[in-house]
């Protein structure tokens, strides 16, 4: 007995190291993970105390885990909505860039419209009673002008044809003796002489060609921010496939299942994820681009002489030279009048016009009428609305990157980085952008026969919307009436009373 007594110190170490054996060979606690996953709003049945096997698991790859089946479910679900949040997050920044660009451009264009408006009485008080008891036929221009620019159905040829016939029969009637009698008939075969006999001269040619395309162009660069913004919101609101779902949560949560939390996905994996789960968006990227650089040409002819603000503020001028044209050449027009509709009948001797002044004491053309005091404003506008359409250029294809600089590694650690695996380097190729490039993406299954109908949709609206900025860019009129059809009732219309 005495020989087989072991020494206390000696007795205490041997229990002690064979009481650490079963810890230090015991499952990791999963103590991290179900503090996470409380965090993210889940309860705490059924999640384990310490790792498991992981033969269950269909998303992360198998092994010693923290995760059920149950919580790579929740998971997996959590990672799609969370993407699904930051994209529509995305979307919306670009909707309020779009929208303050909007605001911009409308506030400037209705202050010009208003300025020239407030000019008239200014331009157009020496005609005296001709303007005074004729106001609301000019004040009617602006009306109709104002509301076309709104989204109105009117044919801005027709309402400018309108004005001058209407105002040639005002100032033929004002300009007669006082002792003819012109009936309404009459007065009307006059208004028809408005485009044979060119009474005006060539200011309503000349002026009808330079507004039609000023407001045809504001209005076209308007409804081109609106659908653009619309696009934005329709397609930010599409939702993520299975597929891409379950690349997500391996992307995002199985670190967390396999107890490596705090290691970041590789930036290439990363790529590729984003890549595949935004395949479809990125197909919108030639249409985006094309209308992009379309609205920047339809701004920078903003600035194009005849720049906006000069066409706008000259309208009134041009009026008055066109009225004093047609009073100068009175006798002349009067005697061809007379050939075509007929002497009026008169009710005594003829007496002298009304007004007989020929000479141009008072008279401003519109080639000295001075532009509006908004040139550098204008300028400023332009230049601003280019810079800032510019940066929107490459938002579809840039989106996968802005995602992934949240979630991946920076440069540094693409050596230590999750990778769909474990923690080392991610050796795939990154793939292209657009669906047709994803047919060998090694993280998400793809069909690429199968587009996403909701996003080539849009690619339509891109389209229709370019090529209506392109007509406008040409002067060509734009029915604005059949777009509600085009933009398949996406409620991108006009804005109605300064409301947008």
């Amino acid at each position: 007995l005495e020989k087989m007594r072991v020494p206390v110190p000696l007795c205490v170490l041997a229990c002690l190291c064979a009481a650490a054996g079963p810890v230090a060979g015991a499952d990791r606690s999963c103590t991290d993970l179900r503090q996470f996953y409380t965090s993210k709003g889940f309860t705490l049945s059924g999640v384990p105390q310490t790792e498991i096997s992981g033969e269950h698991l269909r998303m992360c790859p198998q092994g010693p885990t923290c995760c059920t089946s149950t919580m790579e479910e929740n998971l997996a679900t959590l990672s799609g909505r969370e993407t699904e949040g930051l994209i529509r997050e995305a979307g919306r920044s670009l909707q309020a860039a779009f929208n303050a660009l909007h605001r911009s451009f409308d506030t400037y264009f209705t202050e010009l419209h208003s300025h020239s408006e407030r000019s008239l009485q200014d331009t157009l008080s020496p005609l005296g009673p001709l303007y005074s008891q004729n106001t609301r036929l000019f004040g009617g221009l602006y009306t109709d002008l104002r509301q076309y620019y709104r989204g109105s159905a009117l044919n801005l040829d027709e309402t400018l044809s309108e004005f001058w016939s209407r105002l040639l029969e005002r100032t033929f009637k004002f300009s007669a003796p006082t002792d003819v009698n012109l009936s309404e008939d009459y007065l009307e075969c006059v208004a028809k002489q408005q485009t044979t006999l060119r009474p005006f001269g060539d200011i309503p040619r000349d002026m009808r060609t330079k507004v039609i395309r000023a407001f045809v162009t504001a209005r076209s660069f308007v409804q081109g921010l609106i659908v653009s913004a619309d696009v934005v919101r329709k397609v930010s609101q599409v939702s993520l496939s299975p597929e891409c779902v379950k690349a997500l949560m391996k992307l995002v949560y199985c670190p967390h299942c396999r107890g490596i939390a705090s290691v970041k996905p590789c930036s290439s994996y990363c790529s590729n994820v984003m890549k595949g789960c935004l395949a479809n968006q990125a197909d919108l990227d030639p249409e985006w681009q094309n209308l992009i650089d379309t609205m920047i040409q339809v701004a920078s002819s903003f600035s194009t002489d005849p720049s906006l603000d000069v066409v706008l503020s000259s309208i009134p001028a041009q009026i008055f030279e066109a009225i004093h044209f047609l009073k100068e050449n009175m006798d002349t027009f009067t005697a061809k009048v007379y050939q075509i509709c007929g002497s009026p009948g008169e009710t005594g001797t003829e007496s002298p016009t009304r007004h007989e002044q020929k000479g141009k004491s008072g008279f401003l053309t519109a080639s000295e009428y001075k532009p509006s005091p908004t040139a550098g404003i204008r300028l400023e506008m332009v230049s601003n609305l280019s810079s800032k359409l510019r940066e929107m250029r490459q938002y579809w294809t840039q989106l996968s990157v802005a995602l992934c600089s949240k979630m991946a590694a920076a440069g540094a650690n693409q050596n230590n980085c999750w990778n769909g695996i474990t923690k080392s380097r991610y050796l795939p190729e990154v793939m292209g952008d657009g669906l047709a490039n994803q047919i060998n993406n090694p993280e998400v299954e793809l069909d690429i026969t199968k587009p996403d109908m909701t996003i080539r949709q849009q690619i339509m609206q891109l389209k229709i919307m370019s090529n209506r900025l392109k007509s406008a860019l040409d002067g060509n009129d734009v029915d604005f009436q059949d777009a509600s059809d085009d933009i398949s009732g996406s409620g991108s219309g006009m804005c109605a009373g300064g409301q947008c």
